[in-house]
């Protein structure tokens, strides 16, 4: 690493510092009903929308209400593009005249932008039009995002409002959601990656000569304000297949760089949100501190195995990076698209040496809580969080209680679920897998790598990350419908757990802080968080992380490989 690698870091990390409390305090606003930068302007259209729809924006709803209403939208999103997909070929804005996909990889593509995974198991420049790409993928981009979100609302309304059962409206939640958050950033974000030379058109594939004489052809298309929503959404699906490496969707350092920031932008916001929302904004900065911590533990110990010799190759590895970005660019984007549970990439994670692609493993296999998806990561740290005072209180013989409200039989019950049962399908379809022909069939390594490269799709599945491991074909029956179900489960066996302990919390008094009251907003709890976040999330996948990353990385060292 040279300075200027070391100062980038430290700059990017600055300015997500700075623009926390800042989008976090104007998202509480929001979501408050409180006046706020872009009320004047949106409401108008806030009220056109509910009047649309024909919904009372006013009326609240119980967690059941809520939950089911969050069901019947995702369902008939899902069915939306489904549709699409199948019938492309006969839908308008398709110059290249693409065919609609098989029905099991439409359902694999259809599934996984629903549940804001965007697991992709095709090429998107030469398997969809622009029509897919534009009504469908960044129409479903901005509603996973926005159902995330919600569901966080939720989830924070139970914690800190007073007996009620009232938990807010699913489709006001929604609304201004995407009219206040996602649409302003993107359009910001979109026009400087435009200025970047990001494609944003609507022209056919052009074919042109090269300067040895023969024939490429150069994808275009209606780019930039798909990369937009899908960075800052924590989606992740690229426009091309080469995603973020693609000189086209990712051309310069800067686009890079504030693509970085776009990756964690709104999770990290979002705990200043959660502070400001439940009263307290130390609990906020300590599930910030949390998060971070684990996140630069990470970051640095892939920076320091990417710059380390590797024995096999006599030096450092480039091979699989992109030459315009580097080891840096690289390291950096893996840890955080994998810790922020976006899924874009800017390098092959596959080539990575063994322990970078162990911490990208990890990060996922933790549930993606270090900072995570919008909405999704800060409450899946949050069902961490219920679960470190839940064992807290056992150890100190006192009754648990988080921001006031005591911790049952129930909550414990349902966090457990919702820890438990994406990682239980996780290891049962990657054990699976690697027994079965069907499993084995499209693999292109042997050994601890082809190992990690199976476990690495289905916790990418399971997590709702999205990016690939590479070396795995993953467009067969087999694997795009295993990993629907995987990516079915991953979404909503979390979700409906914290929906309802959402509606068991908000129905509990809040009680008054005493002498026996343990406090959540210390540096000793969030050091209690980091170890139960690791014996319970980390050892979990020990088994399958020794028998791939680490057993790749001692053999490396032996200057060995497969």
């Amino acid at each position: 690493m040279n300075s200027y690698d070391i100062l980038q870091i430290i700059v990017l990390f600055s300015l997500i510092l700075i623009w926390t409390p800042l989008l976090g305090g104007y998202m509480a606003k929001v979501f408050m009903g409180e006046n706020h930068l872009l009320a004047c302007w949106g409401q108008p259209f806030e009220k056109l929308i509910y009047k649309i729809i024909g919904v009372d924006s006013t009326q609240e709803m119980n967690w059941k209400e809520y939950l089911r209403a969050v069901l019947v939208f995702n369902f008939l999103g899902f069915l939306l593009l489904f549709s699409l997909l199948l019938f492309q070929g006969c839908l308008p804005l398709n110059p290249q005249r693409i065919s609609g996909l098989s029905w099991h990889l439409a359902l694999n593509t259809a599934i996984s932008f629903m549940t804001n995974t965007n697991w992709q198991s095709y090429s998107g420049e030469t398997a969809l039009s622009y029509f897919s790409q534009m009504v469908g993928l960044t129409v479903q981009n901005f509603l996973s995002a926005a159902t995330g979100l919600a569901v966080l609302l939720v989830f924070i309304r139970g914690l800190s409002q007073r007996t009620t059962e009232g938990l807010g409206n699913f489709w006001k939640d929604t609304t201004q959601s995407i009219l206040y958050v996602f649409l302003p950033l993107s359009l910001v974000y979109a026009l400087l990656l435009s200025g970047q030379g990001v494609v944003q058109n609507f022209a056919p594939t052009q074919t042109v000569t090269t300067v040895e004489g023969g024939q490429q052809k150069i994808p275009l298309g209606p780019a930039a304000s798909q990369i937009a929503i899908k960075q800052l959404g924590t989606n992740g699906g690229g426009f091309f297949n080469a995603n973020s490496s693609h000189p086209f969707e990712n051309p310069t350092p800067f686009s890079n760089f504030i693509g970085l920031i776009a990756l964690i932008l709104i999770p990290s916001a979002l705990t200043y949100m959660f502070g400001k929302m439940v009263g307290n904004l130390k609990q906020g900065w300590v599930l910030w501190a949390v998060m971070m911590v684990l996140l630069l533990v990470g970051l640095g110990l892939s920076l320091r195995s990417e710059y380390s010799t590797n024995l096999v190759f006599n030096g450092t590895i480039m091979e699989g990076k992109e030459t315009r970005f580097g080891i840096t660019n690289s390291v950096l984007w893996s840890v955080l698209t994998t810790a922020a549970s976006n899924g874009s990439v800017n390098s092959m994670h596959s080539s990575l040496s063994p322990i970078s692609g162990g911490v990208a493993l990890l990060n996922i296999v933790l549930g993606e809580i270090i900072f995570g998806g919008v909405g999704c990561g800060l409450y899946g740290m949050i069902l961490f969080v219920i679960l470190t005072v839940f064992l807290s209180g056992l150890m100190v013989g006192r009754t648990p209680e988080y921001l006031g409200k005591k911790i049952e039989a129930k909550d414990i019950q349902m966090t457990t679920l919702a820890i438990l049962i994406p990682s239980a399908f996780i290891l049962l379809g990657a054990g699976i897998s690697a027994v079965l022909p069907e499993g084995l069939s499209s693999l292109s390594h042997k050994g601890p790598h082809g190992l990690t490269e199976i476990i690495y799709a289905f916790a990418s599945a399971g997590g709702n990350n999205g990016s690939a491991f590479a070396g795995l074909n993953a467009n067969t029956l087999y694997y795009n419908l295993l990993l629907s179900c995987v990516m079915l489960v991953g979404r909503f066996a979390v979700l409906v757990p914290v929906m309802v302990i959402a509606g068991n919390m908000v129905q509990k008094k809040i009680a008054q802080p005493s002498f026996g009251t343990f406090n959540t907003d210390n540096t000793l709890f969030a050091l209690l968080l980091i170890g139960v976040i690791f014996i319970v999330g980390a050892l979990t996948f020990f088994p399958a992380l020794a028998l791939g990353p680490i057993v790749e990385q001692i053999l490396m060292i032996q200057g060995r490989t497969f």
